[in-house]
């Protein structure tokens, strides 16, 4: 299962709110092929953001704005905004068996 960055990492507050102009740029994500990935990456950030966490974009910047965390988490990924981390697969028992 892949493991995201912690989204909810205190920020420095100044007087006036942080806005998603002014969080830190980060590099985006590698683009994701696999479907199944996409899922449980846009899954996992949507858990983040029902927690509270911030969005990573405007929402002024889309013409229809989903209310919903897992199409809010859907367009975090599908943007890049969202960094994730693919464990190595384990080697399968079965074939060093045959070595």
């Amino acid at each position: 299962m892949p493991v995201m960055d912690d989204a909810n990492e205190p920020l420095e507050m100044h007087d006036d709110a942080a806005t998603p102009d002014s969080l830190p740029r980060m590099e985006p994500a590698p683009p994701i092929h696999s479907r199944f990935l996409f899922v449980d990456v846009a899954a996992l950030r949507a858990k983040q953001l029902r927690r509270g966490a911030r969005l990573r974009f405007a929402e002024a910047d889309m013409i229809h704005s989903p209310k919903k965390a897992e199409r809010l988490a859907m367009e975090e990924v599908r943007r890049g905004l969202v960094q994730y981390d693919v464990p190595p697969t384990k080697p399968d028992e079965r074939t060093e068996d045959l070595a």
